[in-house]
């Protein structure tokens, strides 16, 4: 299925979700109160009314952090049972979180659970018939599309690939009509040799293609899109064929037919491409890091709400640790240092100090000692740490202040540690791409040992989460952070 047409059906599946998720807490709320109202009291309308914009919110933020919109398979059982199943699991023990923090203790646990269920229901029957009466909705809002598709040679795998997404799409109204072989010449002369339903076509291998489907010459496009409804002609040639193409896209235009290019000839591994405007100029864009605006505004939103509610709670044991700072060696309580953030912005990073005063200053003396690889300048047990400093390393306290970069937006909760500027001028070409993120307290090499990692494996670690990224994945790095930390598992 095509990017915008998945995102379109995802919004309109979010749409349905949310008011799933309204109707059936009012759903619940009045089974609660008509058929158990002596199990427990029960309190007014009123008591319940503020619960309401919560729901669509706290349901539609769960469904996009687990990523049950981002691919739309009706077809799968897991989208139509295991996805709504998360949501509706996760958003109510969000709901009751929310009950018990806000210590709100008359919300009746009842409501909660049937809440729950009924959404659950809810969100699988309404997958269900868009799955059975799909066909009919999508006849009755829409049409079907069909694609004529443009195969540099005869044996052009993309072009197989293509066709077999086509076909594999039919439901969601995506129709194959042919191909059209480029520097095929059939010969036809006279006009009825030129017939569209001549016999004579050039020759295309449709290997591990469900349908048989025409293949036409590259001249007999015009008379095809006279004759024939093509709605979309997608280009699967090389880089060299596409300036012979140049009458075929304009006809393509002057008929109104939308035209698509495959560029799996650029010279991109890794990277996602996607067409942006710079006013009217048409910019083919290329991009190796998340661009999701809306996942990236939601993962800055999460990460301010979290630091401070983390802050607040947090002050009391701040406080301590600052007060033993104080007691126990001369010094500043925070630790200033210069760190690269994203794109290689220079910011100031805050700690506890761990460290007697001026310790920065040993550190040439001691480079022999250095255990680690690369750039990276560590030592277990530096002999510059206080013991409350060692104390406040082996738990990661001395990394609290760093809630203040957070709420700055230097730092988020997840994402790759902020380098020195001097780590990051011995940097391989490849690993730059790290700082194209914006740096966190944890990563996936936390879950790794954290200090116990080569250099090129930390690297390796950071480019893999931001290939990977998605709010599930900070959630899950977040998790399973904390009983490292807890346990001091893996620092120095």
């Amino acid at each position: 299925m095509f990017s915008r047409q998945n995102r379109m059906i995802a919004s309109l599946y979010m749409a349905g979700d949310a008011l799933l998720a309204l109707g059936s807490y009012l759903l619940a709320y009045s089974a609660r109160a008509h058929f158990f109202p002596h199990l427990r009291e029960f309190w007014n309308t009123p008591f319940y009314t503020w619960i309401v914009p919560f729901i669509p919110l706290i349901w539609i933020g769960v469904g996009l952090a687990a990523g049950i919109y981002r691919d739309i398979l009706e077809e799968d059982w897991r989208f139509v049972f295991w996805n709504p199943l998360k949501v509706c699991a996760i958003g109510s023990l969000i709901l009751f979180a929310l009950t018990f923090a806000l210590r709100v203790l008359y919300i009746s646990r009842l409501l909660m659970s049937l809440f729950g269920a009924t959404a659950f229901a809810a969100m699988v029957v309404f997958r269900l018939l868009v799955r059975k009466f799909g066909g009919a909705l999508r006849d009755t809002f829409g049409s079907v599309r069909h694609f004529l598709i443009v195969a540099g040679t005869p044996e052009a795998p993309e072009a197989l690939e293509i066709a077999r997404e086509i076909e594999s799409n039919q439901a969601r109204g995506l129709e194959l009509a042919g191909f059209a072989v480029v520097g095929q010449r059939t010969g036809f002369g006279s006009a009825r040799r030129r017939r569209l339903d001549c016999a004579s076509r050039p020759a295309i291998d449709r290997a591990g293609l469900r349908g048989s489907y025409p293949v036409y010459d590259l001249s007999q496009i015009p008379e095809l899109l006279r004759g024939h409804v093509i709605d979309e002609v997608i280009f699967a040639v090389s880089r060299d064929q596409l300036a012979s193409l140049e009458e075929t896209f304009l006809l393509c235009e002057e008929e109104g037919v939308r035209t698509r290019v495959l560029i799996s000839f650029f010279p991109h591994v890794i990277s996602r491409v996607y067409l942006e405007r710079l006013r009217d100029m048409p910019l083919l864009t290329f991009s190796t890091t998340p661009e999701n605006e809306f996942l990236l505004l939601l993962k800055r939103a999460v990460d301010l709400v979290m630091a401070l509610a983390v802050t607040v709670v947090l002050s009391p044991l701040f406080l301590v640790v600052a007060l033993a700072i104080k007691l126990t060696s001369r010094g500043p309580v925070l630790y200033r240092q210069t760190r690269c953030g994203l794109g290689g912005r220079q910011f100031t990073l805050y700690k506890f100090r761990s460290m007697h005063a001026g310790a920065d200053q040993q550190r040439r003396e001691l480079m022999p000692l250095n255990e680690a690889d690369g750039p990276v300048f560590k030592i277990r047990d530096d002999p510059r740490c206080t013991p409350v400093g060692r104390f406040m390393r082996k738990f990661s306290l001395d990394e609290l202040p760093q809630l203040i970069n957070i709420l700055k937006g230097d730092m988020s909760f997840v994402g790759p540690r902020p380098p020195l500027p001097e780590e990051v001028a011995h940097y391989e070409r490849w690993q730059r791409r790290r700082l194209r993120m914006q740096p966190g307290l944890t990563c996936l090499w936390a879950l790794e040992g954290r200090n116990r990692l080569n250099f090129r494996r930390w690297m390796e670690l950071d480019l893999e989460y931001i290939d990977t990224w998605s709010p599930a994945l900070d959630w899950k790095i977040l998790l399973k952070t904390i009983p490292v930390v807890v346990l001091g598992r893996g620092a120095s």
